[in-house]
């Protein structure tokens, strides 16, 4: 997850902290919201991808639990410390970052599935 939480504090310019936990809390979210199956085909590609969703989940303690689908994600990654101009940065170099590991169709099948996440990427 270095190589990816590293690329978006540079090239969205957030500092490191909130680019790791903004990273555990889109996969988190993808998780819960995307198709299971080939969520966890692709986060099984990616080396310290559940790590980093644990990570978001145990640190959020429960602060938005009740909130999910896109709107309860903005608000974890506003929490975090994003602008809505960031998460649209972060989500979007998450999923190229996504694309070039696990390839176009694996990605595109989740971002299809998932309502609202195209609006983002």
């Amino acid at each position: 997850m270095d190589e990816l939480v590293d690329r978006i504090a540079a090239k969205v310019g957030v500092d490191r902290a909130v680019a790791e936990k903004s990273v555990g809390i889109i996969f988190d979210f993808l998780s819960k919201e995307g198709p299971s199956e080939k969520v966890h085909a692709l986060l099984d590609q990616l080396p310290g991808a559940n790590a980093a969703m644990a990570a978001a989940r145990s640190n959020d303690a429960g602060m938005f639990g009740s909130m999910g689908g896109i709107m309860g994600v903005g608000s974890r990654l506003m929490a975090a410390g994003l602008g809505m101009g960031e998460i649209q940065g972060v989500t979007r170099e998450l999923i190229a970052y996504a694309r070039e590991k696990a390839g176009d169709d694996a990605v595109n099948s989740i971002v299809e599935a998932v309502p609202g996440l195209s609006q983002f990427i």
